[in-house]
């Protein structure tokens, strides 16, 4: 027997190991299987989305408001125009924008021909005054002479009809003198109220004729919103409304309804409505506006709108579900006033509703609610889970 050679294992010595080992293998999987199937049946936690706080909807009384445009305008222009016909400009006092008095002196003509005139005149009535006077003394002395018969019927005629005739020219003389006192009066160019120039044409050393413009003035400075609204729209405003005007330049200002239009256009069916404004820097006439009537106010459904989300062109707010879910409801929005939005379908009271967040959430997430902060208790009651 070589000592180098390894003795021979008997067969069935093998086949006892490899039985020994499915038997570990299987002992092993028995007793691990129990645990996997517990750990089989242990829900898996879902983890929260976002910590939330909930805002109840709530009854509130929103202004009931009438949304139209229009454009501002003058309340009454006034045209100031040339009364002196054929005189040199010799003084423009005024400019666009200017705010004037009612008298105050705008532009000037030259006086030298009219003051020349109303010397003329007033020469020509002292000589019709001298003139008068002498044919009143002559025919004092003709009636005087009547009983005598020193003067006959016939010349006693002549010498009244002279004197009337002499106190007519004595009076034409008079009416020429008062013209051309006009014409000089003329030549100052009075502002016929009180107001802001909103265009001259006016040019010194112009001569102008009669009738010719020189300025435009809006009375008492004062502008008007004129709004139009439809013939249905019309009957609910009623004169001393307030009216909340918002000008192309951004200016927001409080007006009042002075009139409603007695008619509407026949092709629009759109009528005016009148709308009396203060004075604002920022407002000018001519320009385009946007503004609210106030007509009242009423009590309705409302959420914050910090609670909304707008997607795809809708509204909707996340609600909380029972075991904190999120359910995505669509809502139907009416009327703003501040942060607070009108709610008209989708959301009652006594639901909660996530209070600010809601863009980050999607239907049937989980999320974890915590009480509001004391900032936002103003908007509503809150509740916590």
């Amino acid at each position: 027997m070589n000592l180098f050679q390894r003795p021979r294992r008997p067969l069935h010595y093998a086949i006892y190991l490899v039985a020994l080992g499915v038997i570990i293998y299987w002992a092993a999987a028995i007793v691990s299987s129990p645990s996997r199937a517990a750990d089989d049946k242990k829900p898996a936690a879902s983890k929260p989305a976002l910590t939330v706080s909930t805002v109840q909807p709530m009854m509130r009384e929103l202004p009931l408001r009438l949304p139209a445009n229009g454009s501002i305008t003058a309340w009454q222009e006034a045209i100031i125009g040339s009364e002196a016909n054929g005189l040199r400009l010799v003084s423009v006092n005024a400019n666009v924008g200017d705010k004037v008095a009612k008298g105050e002196v705008l532009a000037s003509f030259a006086t030298e021909q009219v003051g020349a005139e109303v010397a003329q005149a007033q020469a020509s009535l002292l000589e019709a005054q001298a003139n008068a006077q002498d044919a009143a003394m002559n025919a004092d002395k003709a009636r005087t002479l009547q009983a005598s018969g020193a003067l006959s019927e016939q010349q006693i005629n002549q010498y009244t009809t002279l004197d009337k005739s002499a106190k007519a020219r004595l009076e034409v003389a008079q009416a020429a003198l008062a013209v051309q006192q006009v014409r000089l009066k003329q030549t100052a160019v009075l502002a016929p109220d009180s107001g802001v120039i909103s265009s001259r044409s006016a040019t010194l050393g112009a001569v102008v004729g009669n009738g010719v413009e020189l300025f435009k003035m809006i009375r008492g400075g004062r502008l008007e919103w004129r709004a139009e609204v439809t013939s249905t729209e019309m009957a609910g405003i009623k004169p001393g409304a307030q009216v909340m005007v918002t000008a192309a330049s951004g200016a927001q200002v409080v007006g009042k309804t002075r009139m409603i239009a007695p008619t509407v256009d026949s092709t629009s069916r759109n009528g005016l409505v009148y709308v009396d404004l203060p004075f604002h820097a920022n407002i000018k006439a001519g320009m385009y506006a946007k503004g609210e009537f106030v007509l009242g106010t009423s009590n309705v459904l409302s959420l914050p709108q910090q609670a909304l989300v707008l997607r795809d062109g809708f509204t909707y707010a996340m609600r909380l579900e029972p075991g904190n879910k999120i359910s995505q409801v669509k809502l139907q929005t009416g009327r703003r006033a501040g942060d607070t939005v009108e709610v008209l379908q989708g959301a009652k009271v006594g639901e909660q509703f996530v209070a600010s967040g809601a863009a980050f959430l999607a239907d049937g997430d989980t999320v974890k609610v915590v009480a509001a902060p004391a900032a936002e208790t103003a908007v509503g009651p809150k509740t916590r889970h």
